[in-house]
């Protein structure tokens, strides 16, 4: 009988996953020897011992079906920047892409539970779990967006993946798409359009630049007007139609949508490892280490 104390002693021993040990554990009738040589044998003992290690590079990806109808942007990450630019990894990643569009997983964990696209009678995740063994780094699915549209969907990939723009138009050409792709790439708006921002965020932001003009030497009441008019920068810098366009800063985002007479429904920009803190080493400390 398999009981939950000799699967948490197997993990204990080897790190790998629950279910993966409760599965090896029931082939092998409860053999804890015979369960650890199964899960070294399928790479899962192996991959699982680096699954503690900081995987802060990758790539991000930028899916679009050929009607132009779905979109996924995914980010994968890997150790290194070599592995990124590995071919397997990078297939791997679009197949997990793929994935994402044609079987619209509710999220991370529904996205690992189901079974791959590309390799018939295995998950999503023992496809990632047998690639972190045969690649030899920590491999994580780190997040994932997916839009579907009655317009059109536009990708961009910047830097051979370090940055991946999605936009989700209600109307317009694959040109002002194109154009809103690589404004969005290179001003990392946050929002839309103000009605997107969260009313704490603006809150907080009218209370720091109060606390400012304050600070100038100006009443608390003129401070306020002054505030009011402030907030508008604020704006400017965090919301996609007010920005200024990147082509040409004389003219606003929202001016070159109402002349092409386009509408950008929602997008998404992800920059790999955004957020991730990175291990920072110390190559001549490693070095004497080793030598001691």
């Amino acid at each position: 009988m398999v009981t939950a104390a000799l699967v948490k002693e197997l993990r204990d021993k080897t790190g790998a996953g629950m279910m993966d040990c409760k599965k090896v554990l029931v082939e092998t009738d409860g053999d804890l020897e015979k369960a650890t040589e199964l899960l070294r044998e399928r790479g899962i003992a192996k991959a699982a011992k680096k699954s503690g290690r900081v995987a802060a590079e990758g790539v991000s990806e930028a899916y679009v079906s050929a009607d132009g109808k779905v979109g996924v942007v995914v980010e994968v990450n890997s150790e290194t920047d070599f592995v990124a630019k590995n071919e397997e990894f990078r297939t791997f990643v679009t197949s997990v892409a793929k994935q994402i569009a044609e079987k619209n997983p509710e999220n991370l964990e529904a996205l690992l539970a189901q079974e791959s696209i590309e390799e018939s009678g295995k998950t999503v995740q023992e496809v990632l779990v047998s690639k972190i063994a045969t690649i030899g780094e920590n491999l994580s699915i780190r997040r994932f967006a997916r839009f579907e549209s009655e317009g059109l969907i536009t990708k961009y990939i910047h830097g051979d993946g370090k940055i991946a723009v999605l936009v989700n138009m209600k109307k317009g050409t694959e040109d002002v798409a194109k154009d809103i792709c690589m404004q969005i790439a290179a001003a990392k708006p946050e929002y839309l359009d103000e009605s997107k921002v969260p009313e704490e965020r603006v809150k907080k932001e009218k209370e720091i630049l109060k606390a400012q003009t304050m600070n100038e030497g100006k009443p608390e009441a003129i401070a306020e007007k002054i505030v009011e008019g402030r907030i508008g920068k604020f704006f400017s810098e965090i919301c996609l139609v007010d920005q200024q366009f990147v082509k040409d800063p004389n003219v606003k985002v929202s001016q070159v949508l109402a002349e092409k007479n386009a509408e950008v429904a929602d997008f998404v920009r992800f920059e790999t490892g955004e957020g991730i803190e990175k291990k920072e080493e110390n190559f001549a400390e490693e070095v004497m280490k080793q030598l001691k």
